[in-house]
């Protein structure tokens, strides 16, 4: 099997990619090559940096917002904007707090400090992207370049903290919405009741949703999650572990993208020395990953920026190309 084949299309369906790994494995590199190949092959293709550090604006040598920006045809891509994320978010509260009267409000407000505090807005508008594009399928294919591991962990949690988040709020309104019924007659201020009945269906139809992301993010033939590695220990055994907590979550991790990896023609005696150690480093990638397809990317001469050279690594991922080692 092409490492290409591991991407699964239903029509009219968006297909959810993940790509994810230790900080500085080359992940946006992968994620801007990957949805550039993809937009080449005819797919209306969408790239989503999560990670605070944005580097797609680099890769693609183009300006990216907060909002869908075109990159080329077939190719768009967001760089999530945390400060325009938790506005958006606080503007959500405000208006849960205004169509609610009567609800736990010290919950809200104290949802509201959570989501103010880094890191975890960042997990929050990734999450807020996933459920807007969800639902849509105006993409073909959508790329997450996530945060470190860590990061995108946090991410993957978030159906069921959110889900069980919306299930207090429900169970509150449900039983504010009981007492207002109980004392209407005698205390007419306590609100309208179909303005009432209207904010727990707003609520039902949010957990509704939670709960179909959750499902689509457990579909392995919906959304996947491919791993940038690098051969060095700490990037192994940090894979290692994302893939066993991938699994809890139920997320497919079906594919192994090695990274610069050094040329087996060593002109130097420093570069022979770091092939030798990358040869054991690799046998263990493929012991640990086994059941995983493993692609490699060799160590590149420059710096992996522009349409050309994003085009030549996806190509040596996904399409025809041989991979000429680059020297150093």
């Amino acid at each position: 099997m092409a490492f290409k084949d591991l991407f699964k299309f239903n029509k009219g369906k968006t297909t959810f990619v993940f790509i994810g790994g230790k900080g500085g494995v080359g992940k946006t590199t992968v994620s801007a090559a990957t949805a550039l190949w993809f937009a080449r092959q005819g797919k209306k293709t969408l790239v989503i940096s999560t990670d605070p550090a944005h580097s797609l604006s680099d890769s693609y040598e183009k300006n990216i917002g907060h909002n869908p920006t075109p990159i080329a045809e077939n190719l768009e891509a967001v760089e999530i904007d945390p400060e325009i994320a938790m506005q958006e978010y606080q503007a959500q509260m405000e208006q849960q707090k205004a169509m609610n009267p009567g609800m736990d409000m010290g919950m809200l407000q104290d949802q509201m400090d959570m989501a103010s505090m880094a890191p975890g807005i960042d997990e929050t508008a990734a999450f807020d992207k996933f459920m807007q594009y969800m639902t849509t399928d105006e993409y073909d294919i959508v790329v997450f370049d996530t945060a470190p591991t860590g990061h995108t962990l946090r991410l993957l949690s978030f159906p069921e903290m959110m889900d069980s988040w919306v299930g207090k709020m429900i169970k509150i309104r449900r039983q504010v919405g009981s007492m207002a019924k109980a004392f209407k007659n005698i205390m007419p201020f306590m609100g309208d009741e179909e303005e009432e009945d209207r904010a727990l269906e707003d609520m039902e139809e949010t957990k509704k949703r939670i709960r179909e992301a959750r499902g689509v993010m457990a579909d392995p033939e919906r959304t996947s999650f491919k791993m940038v590695v690098i051969p060095e220990e700490m990037s192994i055994y940090e894979s290692e572990r994302a893939m066993e907590a991938l699994a809890k979550y139920n997320m497919t991790a079906d594919g192994v993208i090695v990274n610069q990896i050094q040329p087996e023609e060593a002109d130097c005696e420093f570069c022979a020395a770091r092939r030798k150690i990358q040869e054991q480093r690799l046998k263990t990638i493929n012991q640990k990953f086994g059941n995983q397809l493993i692609a490699q990317i060799p160590l590149q001469a420059e710096e992996v920026k522009g349409m050309d050279k994003l085009t030549y690594i996806g190509e040596i991922l996904y399409g025809e190309a041989e991979a000429s080692p680059a020297s150093n």
